[in-house]
């Protein structure tokens, strides 16, 4: 077997999903490899989505609502898509590609290559063998143009994936693939920021791009009695904004590697919604603070974690101020939370990933 893992550049999700599934093929000795999707279709593809999707996000998020509206609307209608269409035209570099380099199976974890292999099987007599992995908590638009062998999802959203137009017989609800090393060698890393074993310590994590307006938040926070590690990711503006402050409580910090070792050495984990970052939250146990979504799949994703008692919402700054103390007083809360976590998500997703590969393919 050598398997193809393919994700593209529109968030850190869909990278770091894509890179935990590499990361457990090669720990059980199965050959394959990481590729962004653009690298081999279009080169010049990579940075035009990257900077479209970060256009999106301006104003809030404002854009990409309703761009994502647009798109489940037109989802639903059941005509064919453009971005099915758009996706079918790099049919030919994909094939060629995947036949020069011998893969037999391919794993994608993002819509792009999904539909691209969809369009490469309606012409081929022998089909490639692929696998997608849905990587929010919410089946999101055109999805269903797909025909993935197995399509990966969370547990508990089969039906609105059925509903959606997806095959029943592809879904496989194992959860998001987290690596078994992500939980496994986390480490606490309290004394390299000059942190000790006592000190209350609040996570805030912004995702991969430091989406969200943080400084009044922690200009109110400022006085609190506990320290606020702020992840700000690949968002160099932010991260000096909040240097320049000097605020007593907070550690700033740009884009990190080993996100698994903050979050286990923290108390309380305030977050941005992305599907993978949640779920690398819960997969690590920790009370969960939901905030900034950007509108439509994230909102999605924070309504499926609060509806299962996993996270609590908060869309305002004293709301996020008065969860985060009501957690730190409230033992039997963050219990809950945790237990819920336990229940519903699976953090040895990627290792049963892995099991299914090797039965099936």
């Amino acid at each position: 077997m050598k398997a193809l893992i393919l994700s593209c550049s529109t968030g850190g999700g869909h990278n770091s999903c894509a890179r935990y599934i590499e990361e457990e093929l090669k720990a059980n000795n199965i050959e394959c490899e990481f590729k962004d999707f653009f690298d081999i279709v279009n080169p010049k593809g990579k940075e035009l989505s990257s900077k479209l999707y970060l256009a999106s996000l301006k104003g809030n998020g404002k854009f990409f609502k309703g761009v994502y509206s647009l798109g489940e609307a037109y989802s639903n209608t059941g005509i064919t898509s453009p971005v099915y269409l758009v996706n079918k035209l790099h049919k030919n570099s994909l094939l060629k590609y995947i036949e020069d380099n011998s893969f037999t199976l391919i794993i994608t974890t993002h819509l792009f290559p999904a539909l691209t292999l969809t369009a490469i099987n309606k012409d081929k007599t022998e089909k490639i063998n692929f696998i997608t992995v849905a990587t929010d908590y919410e089946p999101c638009p055109f999805m269903e143009e797909s025909k993935p062998n197995m399509l990966i999802i969370q547990k508990g959203l089969e039906e609105k994936f059925i509903e959606k137009g997806n095959s029943k017989e592809s879904l496989t609800p194992i959860g998001i693939p987290i690596s078994t090393r992500f939980t496994q060698n986390a480490k606490d890393i309290r004394n390299e920021l000059n942190l000790n074993k006592h000190d209350k310590v609040v996570l805030i994590m912004l995702g991969s791009m430091g989406f969200g307006k943080i400084l009044e938040l922690l200009k109110d926070l400022e006085n609190e009695d506990y320290k606020i590690i702020t992840i700000c990711g690949s968002n160099q503006k932010l991260l000096s904004e909040i240097k320049d402050e000097n605020f007593k409580n907070v550690i700033p910090l740009g884009f990190i590697k080993n996100i698994n070792d903050y979050i286990y050495s923290s108390d309380i984990v305030v977050s941005k919604p992305g599907g993978l970052s949640t779920t690398e939250i819960a997969a690590m146990r920790k009370p969960l603070i939901h905030i900034f979504p950007i509108p439509g799949i994230e909102t999605y994703n924070t309504e499926f974690f609060e509806s299962h008692h996993m996270s609590i919402k908060c869309t305002k700054n004293e709301e996020i101020k008065d969860a985060i103390n009501n957690l730190f007083e409230n033992k039997e809360l963050q219990n809950e939370i945790i237990g819920n976590q336990k229940k519903y998500i699976n953090n040895q997703s990627a290792k049963d990933l892995v099991q299914l590969i090797e039965e099936y393919f």
